[in-house]
């Protein structure tokens, strides 16, 4: 038997969700808002791209179309893709919000906040939009592990956070400020946060890295293999707290070597189903080195002459779970290609595994920080604290 407590606070949560479609369907109902509209705490993560349909589920499931309008619907509910609108239950509109009293779920999976799915591009768009700091919560455990000491999470926390907010105002007039994967950060949800994630967020509470006033481009990797890359090693734009340090604590990485082997058939496949000329691909070797120890490129030899490779550009045809950094040497034997590395990412910025270590030796997040992102300032975001 439910208590009449139970009861009349089901029903207080029910006219806050209410309440809070309410207030977001006024301003929806204006057409896509940008940025400069949304409150100074909340982020809009894209969650699901390109769909052609997408299942919405959650207790006491609440659903407002683009002009404020309630749409009565029984969970789950299924929106489909239409020509260049959303339906569901045979209603057509051109943007469903929905939310929930603890959580709404999107193909299974938890999120704080509303969703929001329009149409977009080649399909349904979800995107989840919600405080930062929750978003940081549940970013925590996808990205790193809340087991790891508490200065390392914190130092996540804080690149996190300084991150997003720098995306943020860097896309202000997109439909969303981040993608849901390592294009971003990776973020599955409220479905694997914890006290430990949740106070790493909250004793770092509105905090960012800041260049000469200006919040930074926060980037960070997984490991490093003992040397962090040079920002315009990467992208071709040198950034001053982003020149690569040395960097020896990640060595208990899983990627911390690697090694893999592909035939040259595979090899020559996968680089030409990236557009890359590689057909009847006979040799590939590591071209030239540079200041931080990782390739350039590399050289592929075909019988129509040799094709010179960018070596991230290697990395991202033949997949990044496969070739895990640009720090690698290869060798071709009897038609196989054997590659040889360390490290695991860009290499850019913060080591996350570093970060870990630095933190078990005794380090401080702010002192984690500062190794990683020199000459860069910790300061909290206006209206925090």
């Amino acid at each position: 038997m439910w208590s009449y407590h139970k009861v009349l606070r089901l029903i207080e949560i029910r006219i806050f969700v209410v309440g809070f479609l309410v207030a977001a369907a006024f301003v929806f109902s204006a057409g896509r808002r940008s940025s400069a509209a949304l409150p100074a705490d909340t982020i809009r993560v894209a969650i699901v791209k390109n769909a052609s349909a997408i299942t919405v589920d959650g207790d006491g499931l609440l659903a407002l179309r683009e002009n404020g309008a309630p749409v009565d619907l029984k969970t789950p509910v299924v929106v489909k893709a239409g020509k260049d609108d959303v339906s569901v239950d045979g209603i057509s509109c051109r943007r469903l919000i929905f939310s929930a009293a603890s959580a709404v779920y999107i193909n299974g999976k938890p999120y704080h906040g509303i969703a929001e799915i329009s149409f977009y591009d080649k399909g349904l768009l979800a995107v989840n939009e919600l405080s930062l700091e929750d978003y940081l919560v549940g970013l925590i455990n996808c990205e790193i592990s809340s087991s790891w000491p508490i200065e390392a999470i914190k130092a996540q926390a804080v690149i996190a956070r300084t991150y997003a907010v720098n995306r943020r105002e860097a896309r202000r007039n997109a439909l969303y400020h981040l993608e849901s994967s390592v294009i971003d950060q990776v973020y599955n949800g409220c479905e694997i946060e914890d006290n430990r994630a949740r106070r790493g967020v909250s004793e770092t509470a509105g905090e960012v890295l800041t260049y000469d006033g200006t919040v930074i481009q926060a980037f960070y990797h997984s490991s490093c293999g003992g040397k962090t890359e040079a920002a315009e090693n990467v992208w071709g734009k040198s950034i001053p707290y982003l020149k690569g340090v040395d960097c020896q604590y990640c060595q208990l990485s899983p990627s911390s070597a690697w090694d893999l082997k592909l035939s040259l058939k595979e090899l020559g496949d996968r680089l030409r189903a990236a557009g890359i000329k590689a057909t009847g691909l006979m040799d590939i070797r590591a071209g030239a080195i540079n200041s931080r120890g990782r390739l350039k490129n590399l050289i592929a030899v075909t019988p129509w002459g040799e094709v010179s490779i960018p070596g991230d550009q290697f990395r991202k045809a033949v997949g990044y779970g496969v070739i895990k950094s640009t720090n690698f040497t290869v060798r071709v034997v009897n038609g196989d290609v054997t590659f040889a590395g360390l490290g695991n990412g860009h290499g850019v910025g913060l080591c996350q595994w570093g970060a870990k270590q630095r933190a078990l030796e005794g380090f401080s997040y702010a002192e984690i920080l500062s190794y990683y992102y020199p000459g860069t300032e910790l300061k909290q975001l206006s209206g925090n604290r």
